[in-house]
């Protein structure tokens, strides 16, 4: 890499964006796929034929060989299938490239194998995967050398959606018509669609890829099983916003150079709380697009990881004892001619269109917050979720004062006559400037936070991709949004309905309003009172997928049907399972054949010690003492161990799905506690050099 980016020249240097449609189709063509893009016109073949030569002729200069439909199964991660563009050779024995219509719009990859729930047999291998045209081909670039990657969807022979990007879609169509109703009704005539947008901030570990090959915990299940805390953690907040350590700014540099020929918008980064912990913050997209590039930072934070000799670490919880990893979804509505929705402005009870906006979304968290609750539900995420470093697990929403103050008034006496202001901050430094400061402060203990013009949901895992949280939130927000219009339309005074309107939903649902500490004890007892559920796994997170009330939220607008969710409910069940199962093997593993074989050796040298020491005539107190607790923690090991064992084997009796996922959380997960706790004392006691992994020490420190 060179010393000097220049950024301007390098952005979207990969991606065949709006700049190269232009530069390189036919204007008809091009007018042909804009109106695909914003209207969703059906593409000819005839025209899909001359945009897929180009596509190929373009990624070809980039050096592709390879094109790929690169779609999001129900696995969390992203799949391809690489195809080159030869075609057979001509009667002169060389190969011609090509790559027509058919092969860009439509794939065929075998579907039998990734999770449908049911959805379809086993034996049932067709699959499609479908061009989202609205979220750009690019060229990846690594060890595989250059391939196209066009975002597509993921269906079923018989249509249902097998992957994450259809339904976020359809919940884009939803929202974008009901709020283009709402806008209607406040006189609004100009805008054309209205797009939720979406800016993730990604926290991830980073750790030295030589220690993390020696943990067999970290290579099977992300995380690791076990480990004692190091004399020095987090406590001293001295890693946060802290100096960028060399070889991790040499990662991140370039990091932030393969974005940005990919188009995505890497704008902030920094050190996190926890030691080894960093964070990268794109600028806002349109939800679709936001969700790919979110996946492009993943696979590219561990695809450079590599090449400098480190292993990024997405996992929700990879140490214990220390901050986890989340991923904040900034979420807001803006219309195609810049209207952002949020935006209260600087008079917010004067802004009635808005104060309608936000007492929907009051309204759509309060009635739905199992289902905003479950999106952001991960087996990792229950490590994380309601433990002092992430918000609880009970949805509330943080208004700030300002807001809050509105609210007050409307609920209290129907009108709103003024809004809080910031004042100014004055620094008591002749030389600095006082500072204008904000109506609201933050609260980062909040789940569902407002930040000036979006809302922050901050519940979202690490590792987990962020579709599925914006598709509820998409579709819950229409649902009011439809809601709401079907009132004004029909009301004779649209000024006084409007009013009364705001009135009913804020004080119906302000309940679901806390500005306070969401880590307090006081806060459960508080939201049990109001009535707000607090679901602290996901295994029970999983029924609210299938409930009546969820049922008809998603089929009235298109998004999931009964049977999709279905699908996803027992896919869940059957993730967690697996998931918790691999875990109870991986320390069942890792226990038998490294730590106990350690210990065992530790064990005969201090007995060797004592007999040597007693031999001599010496007092041996200390070192039988030793001996003993360590026989004693052995002994607990074993016993752990064997229950473990014996508990894992009896899970084949079990029957999949709801029954099996909760056996492995009501009893699977306390007994590999149960086995963890000995042995991470041990790892205190037992001589470094026989341990036989690298330490949390080493791991966190040693970068």
């Amino acid at each position: 890499m060179s010393e000097f980016t220049n950024v301007s020249e390098i952005f979207g240097s990969n991606v065949f964006n709006d700049a190269v449609m232009q530069e390189r189709l036919p204007k008809k063509v091009y007018r042909e796929l804009k109106k695909t893009i914003e209207e969703g016109k059906e593409l000819d073949l005839a025209t899909a034929d001359v945009i897929a030569h180009e596509m190929k002729e373009w990624a070809i200069e980039k050096g592709a060989t390879h094109y790929t439909h690169w779609f999001q199964p129900l696995t969390g991660v992203t799949a391809e299938k690489h195809d080159s563009f030869i075609s057979a050779p001509n009667a002169e024995g060389k190969v011609l490239m090509s790559f027509s219509g058919k092969e860009l719009i439509k794939g065929e990859p075998d579907a039998s194998s990734f999770p449908s729930g049911g959805l379809r047999a086993t034996f049932e291998a067709r699959g499609y995967t479908a061009w989202d045209c609205t979220s750009p081909a690019f060229v990846r670039q690594d060890a595989a050398g250059g391939t196209l990657c066009i975002p597509t969807a993921f269906c079923s022979y018989t249509g249902e959606a097998l992957d994450q990007k259809t339904p976020l879609l359809r919940s884009m169509e939803a929202i974008n018509s009901q709020a283009l109703r709402l806008l209607r009704l406040f006189g609004n005539t100009t805008s054309k669609k209205v797009t939720p947008c979406v800016g993730p901030e990604q926290e991830y570990f980073l750790i030295d890829k030589e220690k993390y090959l020696q943990r067999k915990d970290l290579i099977y299940t992300g995380r690791t099983l076990f480990g004692a805390m190091p004399p020095k953690g987090q406590e001293l907040d001295d890693h946060y916003f802290g100096n960028i350590r060399q070889r991790i700014a040499a990662f991140m540099k370039e990091v932030n150079e393969e974005l940005w020929k990919l188009g995505v918008t890497a704008k902030t980064q920094h050190n996190e709380v926890a030691p080894a912990q960093h964070e990268l913050a794109p600028i806002y997209a349109e939800s679709n697009v936001a969700v790919d590039h979110n996946q492009i930072i993943m696979k590219t934070l561990k695809m450079v990881a590599c090449r400098h000799g480190l292993q990024c670490l997405l996992h929700e919880k990879p140490f214990a004892g220390v901050n986890g990893s989340g991923k904040h979804n900034n979420w807001s509505i803006t219309t195609d001619d810049g209207i952002n929705l949020l935006d209260p402005g600087t008079t917010p009870h004067e802004n009635i269109q808005f104060l309608m906006v936000l007492s929907c979304i009051l309204k759509a968290v309060d009635t739905h917050a199992d289902l905003l609750r479950e999106s952001a539900a991960d087996v990792g995420n229950d490590h994380r979720l309601g433990a002092n470093e992430a918000p609880p697990a009970i949805i509330s929403i943080f208004l700030g004062e300002q807001l809050e103050d509105v609210v007050e008034q409307l609920i209290s006496t129907g009108a709103a006559t003024h809004s809080l202001t910031g004042g100014k901050l004055v620094t008591g430094v002749k030389t600095l400037p006082d500072l204008t400061k904000d109506a609201t402060d933050r609260n980062r203990t909040s789940p569902f936070a407002f930040t000036g013009n979006k809302f922050e949901f901050r519940m979202v895992g690490s590792k987990d991709s962020i579709a599925s949280p914006n598709t509820v939130l998409n579709t819950i927000v229409a649902e009011t949004f439809a809601e709401a219009c079907d009132v004004l339309e029909k009301a004779d005074d649209f000024e006084m309905a409007v009013h009364d309107l705001i009135k009913k939903y804020l004080t119906k649902h302000q309940r679901i309003i806390f500005n306070g500490n969401g880590y307090s004890q006081e806060w459960v007892e508080e939201a049990e009172r109001r009535g707000l559920p607090n679901i602290k796994s996901m295994v029970d997170t999983i029924p609210t997928l299938t409930t009546d009330k969820a049922v008809a939220l998603f089929e009235r607008f298109h998004v999931f049907t009964k049977a999709e969710l279905e699908s996803r409910a027992e896919i869940k069940y059957e993730t967690y399972a697996k998931a918790i199962n691999i875990e109870a093997k991986t320390m069942i593993d890792i226990a038998s054949k490294q730590i106990i074989p350690a210990v065992i050796k530790y064990t005969k040298s201090l007995a060797d010690t004592v007999n040597s020491v007693l031999a001599a005539g010496a007092e041996a107190s200390v070192q039988i003492e030793l001996l003993n607790e360590v026989s004693t923690l052995l002994s607990d090991t074993k016993a752990a161990l064997t229950k473990l064992i014996d508990l894992d084997a009896k899970s084949t009796e079990i029957p999949e799905g709801a029954k099996l996922a909760h056996y492995f959380h009501d009893e699977i997960i306390p007994t590999m506690d149960e086995l963890r706790a000995p042995i991470d004392r041990l790892e205190m006691i037992v001589d470094k050099e026989m341990w036989p992994m690298p330490s949390y020490g080493d791991l966190m420190f040693e970068v």
